[in-house]
């Protein structure tokens, strides 16, 4: 709804609202300073952390996965599922571009996509093994509250899970509020909400993100974490294919 009342300036000019449209003051910070403070916030440049995901299907039907998380520098990602017991075990990957998960059962690990869903559910790979927004999109600023920036982000990177995302941060401390999520043909994929902001071991952001097909009505995953640890550096030697499944 905030998305919405905040581009409804554009919709009715038929170009960029000035600040006095929105009401809102002129913002003092560029579109590219506020992402990468937003992805500070979201993603540092090494944490820890626990979360649970559940996927909801259209038959009314879940499934909850429990997880733990690895994130080193800029480009790197791990995931080992704990729960339930047909996916303990299996780990997943992310080096740069390149996505990997650990199968137990074939003692290997198979190539995934960016775009492929993430375990079933409705986030892709990228969503949750998200490095830096910064890194692959070009953000520029399309409205303005008191409140919010409405930022849209078109991607530079031919390996991006979207071609565009309509990202709207809370000034002050840049938490994401809500998000959509758009194919090249400008079709709308997810829409997503971030709730529930909590202080982590100091380090504030959403404890509650929700992701909902667009394309599928009744389809909606969740993750909710349950930790999350900012800490000075993990080893390399942790984000390398073959250490997989030991």
């Amino acid at each position: 709804m905030r998305l919405a009342l905040a581009l409804l300036p554009l919709l009715l000019s038929g170009g960029s609202p000035s600040p006095a449209a929105t009401g809102a003051s002129p913002s003092t910070e560029d579109a590219r300073s506020i992402l990468r403070k937003h992805d500070q916030v979201m993603g540092p440049a090494f944490f820890e952390a626990e979360a649970t995901m559940t996927a909801h299907r259209t038959d009314g039907s879940e499934r909850t996965y429990q997880m733990r998380f690895l994130k080193g520098g800029d480009d790197r990602f791990r995931v080992w599922f704990d729960a339930p017991s047909n996916a303990r075990g299996q780990e997943i990957l992310r080096v740069e571009d390149n996505f990997w998960v650990y199968m137990p059962n074939l003692k290997r690990a198979v190539r995934l996509a960016a775009r492929e869903s993430f375990m079933g559910g409705d986030f892709n790979n990228a969503d949750v093994l998200r490095v830096s927004y910064a890194k692959d999109f070009d953000p520029t600023i399309t409205s303005e509250t008191e409140d919010c920036w409405v930022l849209s982000l078109k991607s530079h990177n031919p390996g991006s899970a979207y071609d565009r995302i309509e990202l709207t941060v809370h000034k002050g401390d840049y938490l994401p509020i809500e998000g959509h999520y758009f194919a090249a043909s400008g079709k709308e994929l997810r829409a997503a909400e971030f709730k529930d902001p909590k202080d982590f071991r100091g380090h504030r952001r959403p404890g509650l993100m929700t992701m909902r097909n667009s394309i599928e009505e009744g389809r909606w995953s969740r993750m909710e974490l349950r930790d999350f640890k900012v800490v000075e550096s993990i080893s390399s030697t942790r984000f390398v294919l073959t250490e997989l499944g030991k």
